[in-house]
């Protein structure tokens, strides 16, 4: 699995080359389940192979020279699920994350994690610390895992923080605020991706996507390739970015 994450050398044909590419691309890897079901095996199967092809793809950003990449991996929301698929998904983590993180740090990639650590184990818990500190240095793409994590929670989490601190409501703007986020010290999303063909955003980086161009594909995420990576990444260089502006 480490290799899969190795630095990519990508050479990418002229006329295919990026104008511009974004520094933030939010990824939400949606279609595990549907990818199981559709050829009749267990869900967690499902996952594993998205798994395996999200390292791929950060694997190519990482070639790419993006900075900054956040993915939605379990939701505050995942929580209801059937409680053998959740159970699943926490032994598949960690089983997985030593050698995910050796592979991060093998390749300059800074780990970061967003969301509450309080419904995880505490064995997964000392795993996820162990893999940020080991990679806090790194200087390469910076990738934040969005797990047990809800765009609504952090907005809550962050006024009861300010609250908490007594801080005058004349000084609350815009920039303070996002000092309090989970994403704090990380740029606005420029570009988010969801994979799967579903048409929202789940309530993910809800404050940090304001401005961002999104792209939608129907590949279901143990699915969606290099090819359609690169689709998304030429359709945003050729989106004009105005911010409110003429």
């Amino acid at each position: 699995m480490a290799d899969a994450i190795s630095n990519q050398k990508i050479e990418l044909p002229s006329e295919r080359a990026f104008r511009v590419n974004p520094e933030h691309v939010a990824i939400i890897m949606d279609g595990n389940r549907r990818w199981a079901d559709r050829r009749a095996l267990p869900r967690i199967k499902g996952h594993e192979a998205g798994l395996e092809n999200l390292l791929r793809i950060v694997g190519y950003l990482n070639g790419y020279k993006i900075k900054y990449v956040t993915v939605f991996v379990f939701s505050t929301e995942n929580w209801n699920r059937p409680r053998d698929e959740v159970e699943g998904l926490m032994h598949l983590l960690e089983t997985r994350i030593d050698d995910v993180s050796k592979g991060l740090h093998k390749s300059n990639i800074r780990l970061k994690h967003i969301g509450g650590l309080d419904r995880l184990s505490p064995f997964l818990i000392a795993r996820i610390n162990q893999a940020i500190e080991m990679t806090k240095n790194n200087s390469g793409l910076t990738l934040s895992l969005a797990f047990n994590y809800g765009g609504r929670a952090d907005i809550v989490n962050a006024t009861r923080r300010i609250i908490q601190e007594d801080i005058p409501p004349e000084k609350v703007d815009e920039a303070l605020f996002s000092r309090y986020l989970y994403t704090y010290g990380i740029p606005d999303v420029d570009l988010l991706i969801r994979t799967g063909g579903e048409l929202r955003i789940s309530n993910f980086l809800i404050w940090q996507s304001a401005y961002a161009e999104y792209y939608f594909s129907e590949s279901l995420c143990p699915d969606f390739n290099k090819d359609e990576l690169e689709k998304a990444l030429v359709t945003y260089s050729q989106r004009e970015r105005r911010f409110g502006r003429l």
